[in-house]
């Protein structure tokens, strides 16, 4: 009887957890893509021509002078950086968020359209800008002045002139950090302190500004390591003016005869310093916070400038002219002009050089379209990995799951220069021969994006309550379907903001790909570059404006999208 009733009972369906096999081979492409080029970085900067072991290249890196000088003009430049960033931002920050400054929300999408611009793109407009000879700042000066055509009022070919190009387009990192911080600052404090006496000033002095110090700091060292593992803007900019900053001597240490490993040996300090700030950047922003005591904070205090409004909006214009506004007009000056020097008129307007990029130049063609299909895999493939990594370790699905997220933003420590030269080294041997495919960007691509789509991803999932998920398991769906049919659909908007902002970053990325494209693998960015060697500024300006649209159209899209219940996607990568 007992059998019968048994066999009676249907049985459950066989459901087969494919979580398992997916995180192991999950954990092993995340393996490959940053263990592997790291080993052959190592490897290489231990041994060699003959395959011996020896520690002359890390000797070289002290004794060599054309070696130790770059790292120490790096260290500078980078500092320089970071202190003119945060003069730049925040002030700016403080007059956005705590002021009634007419036009705040307009300031701080100028200061995203900063963000977004790519920063070798900055660089060459400050080049048509400011060159000694055909700088259109240079240019004006000379004819209102009536100077000689060998004098110039600025050259951005220095070392301050690299330090301010460069700080155009780091400041935003300061900027956002600060002006979240003032946002969030409770505003009771200051009431606090208006109450006990204290006025505007010192209000701002002993409260506000202390409160939000840990954000001006580690903005200030997101900034230092922005420019610190830059190439494109140095390469610009401090090559003509001849001197070398590491990045650019590491590159210049591929160009015939080459010497892979001496560049192994100069890349792995450079990943040390960016492993130590970061560090650093993260115990700042782990010791900064408050505690509010009796509830919700009030709204933050907007503080009237009254008569120091026509000085603030005076200073606003000024840092966005030099960052936003002059740096797009001279682009769109020059697309439209047969040379850079000569004035904007009916007479001298042409589309001679849109012409010539879409039409004529041939290698443009085939560098959109290697640039836009390696931006359109990364961004599928890479917030494909990015969710179901995120998925795993938010929801503890498999055993070590925290692994996955280790690994996935294992990147973000390590510039773009050093890991180019990592996967160089990995990918150009004969057992593993991808060197000269777009497999070998795809594969460095995918690597430098995987922390932003990770962080955004695992941000998303956190925001998501795991019930919905807990009873569709009960009902009999494995975690894959749950995933397909409950999960992703309620990150859908995520999932959408995540891919565009992978893909913004990929067609822009420059200090990888200058290592690894041949002559059929160029990027719009490496003709960029090369075209600039070539001094065929109109071309660069039309490639230049093409890419900010591109980027633009893309980050609305993403900004339009409801996040999170409605939220806006706040920052970029």
């Amino acid at each position: 009887m007992t059998a019968s009733i048994a066999a009676a009972v249907p049985k459950p369906p066989l459901r087969v957890d494919l979580f398992r096999p997916a995180f192991i081979l999950l954990a092993l492409a995340l393996a490959v893509l940053v263990v592997l080029p790291l080993s052959w970085l190592v490897y290489y900067s231990l041994v060699d021509k003959q395959g011996a072991f020896t520690t002359a290249n890390f000797a070289a890196l002290v004794s060599d002078a054309t070696l130790r000088k770059p790292f120490l003009v790096a260290i500078g430049m980078a500092l320089s950086v970071g202190v003119l960033s945060c003069v730049f931002a925040t002030p700016l920050a403080w007059l956005v968020s705590r002021t009634n400054l007419p036009g705040r929300r307009v300031v701080r999408a100028l200061v995203m359209a900063s963000f977004v611009t790519p920063p070798f793109l900055g660089a060459i407009a400050w080049e048509i800008l400011a060159a000694p000879n055909s700088g259109l700042i240079n240019v004006l000066y000379r004819y209102l002045s009536g100077a000689e055509s060998d004098q110039h009022l600025v050259d951005i070919y220095t070392f301050p002139g690299l330090v301010f190009a460069i700080a155009c387009y780091t400041f935003p990192y300061v900027f956002t950090l600060v002006a979240n911080g003032l946002d969030n600052v409770p505003s009771d404090l200051e009431d606090a302190s208006s109450i006990l006496g204290g006025r505007a000033a010192t209000t701002l002095r002993r409260i506000t500004l202390p409160l939000v110090l840990p954000a001006v700091l580690a903005g200030s060292m997101i900034a230092i390591l922005q420019a610190l593992t830059m190439f494109g803007s140095p390469a610009i900019l401090a090559l003509p003016a001849g001197f070398h900053v590491i990045t650019t001597k590491i590159w210049s240490l591929f160009q015939f005869p080459p010497k892979p490993g001496l560049a192994a040996a100069a890349a792995l300090p450079l990943l040390v310093i960016t492993v130590l700030l970061l560090q650093g950047k993260n115990w700042v922003l782990g010791r900064r916070g408050y505690t509010v005591l009796g509830g919700k904070s009030g709204t933050p205090r907007i503080t009237a400038l009254g008569a120091w409004m026509p000085l603030a909006i005076a200073f606003v214009v000024i840092i966005l002219s030099l960052t936003v506004i002059l740096p797009y007009a001279a682009l769109a000056k020059t697309a439209l002009t047969r040379n850079v020097s000569e004035p904007l008129t009916w007479a001298t307007l042409t589309l001679r050089n849109f012409n010539f990029v879409f039409f004529e130049f041939s290698a443009t063609r085939l560098a959109m379209w290697n640039t836009f299909l390696l931006g359109f895999a990364t961004a599928t493939i890479g917030t494909g990995i990015a969710l179901i990594a995120a998925y795993m370790v938010s929801r503890s699905t498999v055993r070590g799951a925290h692994l996955l997220g280790m690994l996935a933003t294992a990147p973000v420590a390590i510039p773009g220069i050093v890991l180019g030269v990592g996967v160089f080294l990995t990918y150009s041997q004969p057992h593993l021969m991808l060197y000269g495919t777009l497999w070998i960007l795809l594969i460095a691509f995918l690597t430098i994006e995987m922390p932003a789509g990770y962080q955004q991803m695992s941000a998303a999932f956190h925001g998501i309550h795991p019930e919905l998920e807990e009873a569709s398991r009960v009902l009999g769906a494995s975690r894959l379907n749950t995933l397909r049919l409950i999960t992703a659909p309620l990150l859908r908007s995520s999932v959408i903001a995540t891919w565009c902002f992978v893909f913004i970053g990929t067609i822009r990325e420059l200090s990888a790909t200058i290592l690894l494209t041949t002559a059929n693998t160029k990027l719009v960015s490496v003709i960029i570059y090369d075209l600039n060697e070539s001094g065929d500024l109109g071309a660069i300006s039309v490639l230049g404006i093409m890419l900010l649209v591109v980027s633009f159209a893309v980050v609305f899209v993403a900004y339009r999208l409801p996040v999170l219940g409605g939220q806006r996607i706040a920052t970029l990568r």
